[in-house]
């Protein structure tokens, strides 16, 4: 009779400590679960943040590219057909270094900062320059630290005669 209650209770279920084990593995493999999960989420928005920055700077080298030669140092940035922003050489408004020949502007928005310049490899005036270097960089904060793209391009003057 008692080999048939040992029996009988055998039958009925798990014991308490049982119960505990099950309970202390599911949380691990949930915490385990959570864990993954925020790390792929943080990899993911800064992803988003770099192809944003990336994005951004393509668009002010793009612009600077399609303007005409006389416009390149206006930005319409909200491409409704004027200019919103005139690229400067005066130390101020994202220009770090007045009178140096380097123009700069400066674009914040969703959590990027794009700062462009155009630049004649030679000293003297845009208006009379072979060519130009335009360089974007988009500047983003992401989980693991401060991050830059940096894109450059040259641009050749269209009505460039020869040297004067």
């Amino acid at each position: 009779m008692i080999e048939s209650l040992c029996d009988g209770e055998r039958e009925r279920g798990a014991t308490f400590s049982e119960v505990l084990v099950a309970m202390v593995l599911i949380c691990v493999g949930v915490v385990g679960t959570m864990t993954a999960f925020e790390a792929a989420d943080k990899t993911l928005r800064g992803d988003a943040l770099a192809a944003r920055a990336l994005a951004m700077a393509e668009a002010r080298i793009e612009a600077k590219r399609a303007v005409p030669w006389e416009q390149v140092l206006l930005d319409d940035l909200d491409h409704d057909g004027a200019p919103e922003m005139a690229m400067r050489d005066d130390g101020s408004g994202g220009d770090p270094t007045a009178g140096d020949g380097i123009y700069s502007a400066v674009f914040e928005k969703d959590g990027v900062r794009v700062r462009w310049t155009v630049a004649s490899p030679r000293p003297g005036t845009l208006t009379n320059a072979e060519a130009i270097l335009i360089e974007a960089h988009g500047y983003y904060q992401s989980a693991t630290g401060a991050h830059e793209v940096h894109l450059a391009t040259l641009r050749a003057n269209p009505r460039f005669i020869g040297a004067h």
